[in-house]
């Protein structure tokens, strides 16, 4: 029979790339607020070609996500 692997060495795997995702969320929001604090403003361009086949590009729900992780209110 063969030995099924063991799903210990994959979680630890999947909570570390969860903490380090959560810790640079956290960063670019720290970065933000000081950012604010110093009297500036923050803003996120999306820069680059339009796709021929299909309208500007629109943010997704995780995109926005982030943003309102660091503080951006995303414009509609």
């Amino acid at each position: 029979m063969a030995k099924e692997r063991q799903p210990e060495p994959l979680m630890r795997k999947l909570v570390q790339a969860i903490e380090v995702s959560l810790a640079a969320t956290e960063a670019a929001r720290d970065a933000v607020q000081e950012i604010l604090k110093r009297g500036a403003d923050t803003a996120i361009f999306f820069a680059g070609g339009q796709r021929r086949d299909t309208s500007p590009t629109e943010l997704t729900m995780h995109d926005r996500e982030f943003l309102r992780a660091v503080s951006i209110k995303p414009d509609r």
